[in-house]
């Protein structure tokens, strides 16, 4: 019988003693690890035009879902008027269409001095009322344009102060702090203005950005055709892809600011004679419950 030496004991329990401790440092170090952002998240570029906004929605958990357009899959509407992605991933509760047959237009990233008022003037041309998802300093440095917004019947959102498409991450202080400020910058050009939607920037829904928005007065609002036109693929997709993807109840994502947008105002321009031909088209009500 061969014997073993202490020596050869003791190095074989301090093996297994550090062999312990590697492996349970390494789930350790796992658990502490977030989770990886996807390719497709949504950022903020800057190019002559001023800040570009990707504002397409976030992939990544808790509360990202994709819109209509993106390579996850449709999205689609419960009864409660919140949206469902095809794999099962819920928006909390966001409205993705208008809960009528009525179609909506909203317009993101704004105001703009040069692409707001030529979409002011183009639905006022056909007489449609529109809904416009404003961010906080935008609407500080041009209270004009809100003003205006509101005066020709538009109805308003907030859209964060400063496109943070993280927000929905932040503690629920952060949330509040941010949207209560936009309010205020909203409030300051038009002091009775109705804010009753909030768009979270990118679509990037979560419980905490939801639960505040309520809190404050407001319904989450996400959309349910997106032709990216926030990435300037040009009027005649923009136009295509809305006039193709339109129905009754549809909410249309469109942009007036956050980069040139002038592809937008030129798809608008064709839009509106076929969606007003075949739908009627509504501002989101001020009372949405």
């Amino acid at each position: 019988m061969t014997r073993v030496s202490s020596t050869a004991r003791a190095a074989g329990i301090v093996t297994l003693v550090v062999v312990g401790l590697l492996g349970s440092a390494y789930v350790l170090g796992r658990s502490l690890i977030p989770d990886q952002q996807p390719r497709d998240t949504p950022g903020v570029t800057t190019n002559a035009d001023g800040p570009h906004y990707a504002d397409q929605p976030s992939l990544a958990e808790p509360g990202g879902t994709p819109s209509a357009s993106s390579n996850a899959g449709p999205v689609e509407t419960g009864q409660d008027g919140s949206g469902r992605d095809a794999g099962g991933d819920k928006l909390f509760g966001a409205h993705a269409t208008t809960g009528t047959p009525r179609l909506a237009l909203t317009f993101d990233d704004g105001p703009d001095p040069r692409y707001t008022p030529q979409v002011l003037a183009l639905l006022n041309e056909y007489d449609v009322r529109a809904t416009f998802c404003v961010v906080g300093e935008n609407a500080q440095n041009h209270p004009d344009l809100i003003q205006s917004i509101v005066d020709a019947g538009h109805t308003l959102c907030n859209h964060s102060w400063h496109h943070d498409v993280g927000l929905g991450t932040r503690s629920a202080d952060a949330i509040r702090s941010d949207l209560l400020r936009t309010n205020a910058a909203i409030r300051a050009a038009v002091p009775n203005a109705p804010i009753v939607w909030y768009r979270q920037p990118g679509g990037a829904w979560t419980y905490p950005v939801v639960s505040v928005a309520r809190q404050l007065g407001m319904t989450p609002l996400h959309w349910s055709v997106d032709p990216s036109d926030w990435d300037v693929p040009g009027a005649g997709k923009i136009t295509a892809t809305v006039l193709d993807q339109a129905e009754p109840g549809s909410v249309v994502l469109l942009h007036d600011a956050g980069g040139n947008r002038q592809g937008t105002v030129e798809a608008l321009r064709r839009i509106l004679p076929d969606l007003t031909a075949r739908f009627e088209l509504e501002a989101l009500p001020t009372d949405p419950t």
